[in-house]
């Protein structure tokens, strides 16, 4: 099997981090997602809270852009994690990456299988409820305002748009299986792909 490339898009309360990481395992691959900021803090001795801040957000406001470096920290950390992925790609390594415009950022690239996760609100939501211990309003707000910052970021730095099936190989709805058998289902069809690639 030659190398390997998973991105998972994602709603917000869909599970898709959780089928990444389901992904990871069965494949024995790295997976990539906040924790490639902690790695890139700590290789340039700066504090990792002070870049998730940051990550998974367009600028807002005014930004200076001189020979295309920009003055906001959103693109600057936008800029080092898309580097980080391109890296991680460039090196021959498979991997999984969770978000951060990955399918965009490496689109061309023959060893990319790009997934999108989306779900039913109703299951995404008491999804939320149970794991962050909210009430439904509390959950819908949550799932609301998370999608509407990963839109608003992924429009902003790619070309295409977010959830949009015709920019991703794979999109599936976890609510129809549930999480772990979604992943388990993305899982064979991967391997079958993967086998006669």
């Amino acid at each position: 099997m030659g190398q390997f490339i998973i991105s998972v898009g994602r709603e917000y309360g869909s599970g898709g981090h959780e089928i990444a990481t389901i992904l990871a395992d069965k494949f024995d691959v790295p997976m990539y997602d906040r924790n490639m900021l902690d790695q890139m803090a700590e290789k340039n001795g700066i504090d990792a809270e002070d870049l998730h801040k940051h990550e998974e957000m367009k600028h807002k406001g005014l930004v200076r852009t001189v020979r295309g470096h920009s003055s906001s920290m959103q693109d600057t950390i936008a800029k080092l994690q898309f580097d980080f992925i391109r890296k991680k790609a460039e090196s021959g390594e498979s991997f999984v990456v969770v978000g951060r415009c990955a399918e965009n950022v490496l689109r061309g690239n023959p060893a990319l299988i790009s997934i999108f996760v989306r779900g039913d609100e109703a299951a995404k939501v008491e999804r939320i409820c149970r794991l962050y211990k909210l009430n439904k309003l509390e959950a819908k707000a949550k799932m609301l305002r998370h999608d509407k910052k990963r839109k608003a970021y992924h429009n902003y730095y790619s070309k295409m748009k977010w959830g949009d099936s015709r920019g991703y190989d794979f999109c599936v709805n976890s609510s129809l299986m549930g999480v772990e058998k979604t992943a388990n289902a993305l899982y064979e069809m991967l391997s079958e792909y993967l086998k006669n690639k």
